[in-house]
């Protein structure tokens, strides 16, 4: 991986599970980084280990404790990062939670709309913010963490998929809106993880989650899951100068061929391939359905 000495990245979600790996690892290469969550004592833990692994002498690390769901809070971390860094080239929405588990019927109405609070309208907040910078500077990349309720439906978990559905489609159309502005927006599905939103699906049990996804989830826990690393490597290639012009697409780190992407850039563009569609029957071969 290219060095990314003098970049700098905001990580939300970051103080632990994946988004700390991802800051781990992006300190490794050298970037300034900013790592956001709600959790301050977890935060702090992770500050200390960041600092310890800084490349450079001149390599930054910032830390706060901020909401995502809260305007307010969200404008401060990004009038912090300019006044510590005076700008940035990366947001990671890193920050995403399950959201109530069981019957949608049966859930907390306020659980699952907190579930869209943190999903989708932090990740909105955190991007609209990022944008009005990149604008200025004419450079920028958002990477969106999707996941498995984008593109499949999660019986007993609706709010969860519910918003990552929406989210991936907020990032392909902002995407649309951003084209020609050298700002490149994509969400990733990272995989299966073995995080603490793992644990929170053992913990709930199978009448909450349903039998199929609880056996699953025993096997990922006891198999280890896809492992950080794939999603990581795919991340640092999209916060990259190798992936420019690369934008709209939910990109599998597990499942795609994304390092050959840079060779197909101009069909990329022109084309609705690794983006949420409709499948329709001529798409499987049936022979009704369609005018």
């Amino acid at each position: 991986m290219t060095s990314l000495k003098d970049h700098t990245a905001i990580i939300t979600g970051a103080n632990q599970g994946l988004g700390f790996a991802l800051a781990s690892k992006l300190v490794s290469l050298g970037a300034n980084v900013v790592i956001a969550a709600r959790d301050s004592e977890l935060l702090d833990v992770a500050y200390r280990r960041l600092s310890s692994e800084k490349r450079f002498r001149s390599q930054e690390i910032l830390s706060m404790s901020m909401d995502v769901t809260n305007s307010d809070s969200v404008d401060e971390l990004f009038k912090q990062v300019l006044s510590v860094f005076g700008g940035f080239q990366a947001l990671i929405n890193n920050a995403g939670i399950y959201g109530p588990k069981g019957d949608s019927e049966e859930v907390s109405m306020e659980e699952w709309k907190e579930a869209i609070d943190v999903n989708v309208i932090g990740s909105v907040l955190m991007a609209r913010r990022a944008v009005a910078y990149f604008k200025q500077v004419n450079y920028g990349k958002i990477v969106q963490l999707g996941g498995g309720g984008a593109a499949n439906p999660m019986p007993k978990l609706t709010a969860y998929a519910a918003s990552k559905a929406a989210i991936v489609r907020f990032m392909e159309s902002l995407a649309s809106e951003l084209k020609g502005t050298n700002i490149d927006v994509n969400s990733i599905a990272p995989g299966p993880l073995n995080t603490r939103m793992l644990q929170e699906i053992l913990q709930a049990g199978p009448d909450k989650v349903g039998e199929k996804f609880y056996q699953q989830s025993l096997a990922q826990n006891r198999d280890g899951g896809a492992g950080f690393e794939p999603a990581i490597r795919l991340i640092c290639f999209l916060v990259s100068r190798e992936s420019d012009g690369i934008s709209g697409k939910l990109i599998s780190a597990l499942w795609d061929d994304w390092p050959d992407w840079i060779n197909h850039k101009e069909e990329l563009v022109s084309t609705d391939v690794y983006t949420l569609r409709r499948i329709v029957g001529r798409d499987r071969n049936l022979g009704w359905g369609d005018l």
